[in-house]
Parts: structure tokens; C-alpha cells; sequence
């Protein structure tokens, strides 16, 4: 309907007594011309077939293609198994007529696309840690050792995920990626406290040992804050858990279970490293 310059879309439809029924609807009378210039009136029924059948309610298109979107939900488990699950039944037991394709998109295809930018964001930010580590020790083998504790965290986090009876995903790979600059940093600190400790005098084990013990206030803290923060997430069960709970059970469990191995088992992995040659005392250096 055109009002001046306005334009609007109405919907005209018989009464109720007119569509109630299919036999209602073929019983409609329309008119049709004659021979003689009038109209005559004939039902519905003599010009078509009305029957009810099911269909699509809309037809959808993108990219001037038609699709059906087939949902739904996945609840108490990850989005990559089930959705590699039901590709699997899939292609086992569906075969797709000529000229039809299947696509898994939405949070599936979202999720597709962060493994492949991981993929590249996580080796070049091992890189510019790398970069870092050098130019503040300006020696490959101590940016070396900084870097030993990673797998000791990721351990951590490993073993949460399967204590909390949960799969890696995007959410648990941030949570990896929190962990490394944790580890990093821990390796840092021990690093540089075992340089400050070593011109002291005494032997490497000696130094190693007081540079674990000065650094195991500070870290500990730091775990216990960053676990205990994070636990109720990551036993959280409710809307947007699926999201929280592996990031959180990867930072809870590299956090705590990472921090132990970081001061007992990480220093006596440096110990067959570090450069042994002697040092001089600080009465010998001024």
C-alpha cells in the first residue's frame, strides 16, 4: 500500500471459515473468464490439488546458494570430539544426493579459524620471548633454561584437564599460552637470583639452592592467589561454563601442581647446565 511517499506491506487473508480445513479451502470459488466476457466462479478443487504435506517453513540463501542449517547443542562434553564424532557417522552412514555439500559452521567453524591463528600466534610468541630472554641475559643457554619449565606447566594443566574430565579447546589453549609466560617468568626470576647467588662463593648447589629458596615465597603466593582464585570456575557448572571451565582447570592445575615441580624438580634440572666455571667473591671483584 502506497501512502504519498510511504510505502507498506500488508497481508490480506480470508476469514477463519474460509482456511479452518483443507476441504474449506478447496471449496473457494475464484473467478475465471469466459468466452462471453464474464467471470465465472469454480472452486479451488477444480484447478489444483490442495492436500497438507510438510516442507520448509523458509528457504535460506547465502551466496546465491540455497542451504538448510542443520543445529544443535552440545551439552557435557567438548565441541571438537562431538563434532568429529558426528562427521565420522556421517560420512558412514549418509550418502548426499548430486550437487549437495555439507559445511559445519558456526561455533564449529569459529573454532577452526582460532586453531589456525594459534597456530601461528603461538610459535612467533615463543619467538619474541626468545628475543626477550636474550637481551636480558645476553647468553642462549640461560634463555634456554628460562624456557625449561614450560613443559613442567603444561604437565600441570594436562593432568587438571584430565582430573576435571575435560578435552582441549580454544579456551584450554589460552590457558596454555597464560601458563608459558608463568613458566617464563618463574625461569626469570631463578635465573637471575642464581647469578646474584653465585659470585657469593660456595659451590653451584649451594647457590641453586638459595636461589629456589628465595623465589619459593613469591611464586608460592602468586599460585595459591592465581588457583585458589580461578577454582570456582573451573568447578562451575553453569551457562558459559563450557567456555570458563577449561581455561580456568588448565591455569588451577599449571598454577599448583606446576609451582611444586618449578621449585623442586626444575633447579635440579639446571644444575647439569649452568656454567660452572668460577666466579669471583665480591671482596675479589672490587
Amino acid at each position: 500500500m502506497l501512502e504519498g511517499d510511504r510505502q507498506f506491506e500488508v497481508a490480506v487473508r480470508y476469514p477463519r471459515d474460509y482456511r479452518s480445513t483443507v476441504q474449506n479451502i478447496k471449496n473457494i470459488r475464484i473467478a475465471a473468464a469466459t468466452g462471453g466476457g464474464t467471470n465465472a466462479y469454480i472452486p479451488l478443487r477444480e484447478l489444483a490439488a490442495i492436500s497438507v504435506n510438510t516442507g520448509a517453513a523458509w528457504i535460506y540463501h547465502e551466496s546465491n546458494q540455497r542451504f538448510i542449517p542443520v543445529k544443535f547443542t552440545v551439552r557435557e562434553r567438548d565441541l571438537g570430539t562431538t563434532v568429529a564424532e558426528a562427521q565420522e557417522r556421517i560420512a558412514r552412514n549418509v550418502k548426499l544426493p548430486s550437487g549437495y555439500r555439507l559445511v559445519w559452521a558456526g561455533e564449529f567453524g569459529q573454532l577452526q579459524a582460532a586453531k589456525a591463528r594459534l597456530a601461528i600466534v603461538i610459535p612467533v610468541s615463543l619467538v619474541l620471548i626468545l628475543g626477550l630472554l636474550y637481551t636480558l641475559f645476553n647468553s642462549a643457554r640461560e634463555c634456554l633454561l628460562a624456557l625449561m619449565g614450560i613443559p613442567f606447566v603444561i604437565a600441570g594443566g594436562i593432568f587438571a584437564l584430565y582430573l576435571f574430565g575435560l578435552s582441549f579447546s580454544i579456551s584450554a589453549a589460552i590457558g596454555f599460552v597464560s601458563l608459558f609466560g608463568v613458566a617464563v617468568m618463574i625461569g626469570i626470576l631463578m635465573i637471575t637470583t642464581f647469578n646474584h647467588e653465585r659470585p657469593t662463593g660456595g659451590s653451584i648447589e649451594a647457590a641453586m639452592l638459595n636461589a629456589a629458596t628465595r623465589v619459593m615465597r613469591p611464586l608460592l603466593m602468586m599460585s595459591l592467589s592465581a588457583g585458589i582464585g580461578l577454582l570456582p570456575a573451573a568447578l562451575s557448572t553453569g551457562i558459559g561454563s563450557e567456555v570458563q571451565r577449561p581455561l580456568a582447570a588448565v591455569v588451577v592445575g599449571g598454577m599448583l601442581l606446576g609451582s611444586v615441580l618449578l621449585l623442586v624438580v626444575v633447579p635440579a634440572c639446571y644444575l647439569p647446565f649452568l656454567d660452572r666455571t668460577s666466579r669471583p667473591t665480591p671482596s675479589e671483584a672490587t
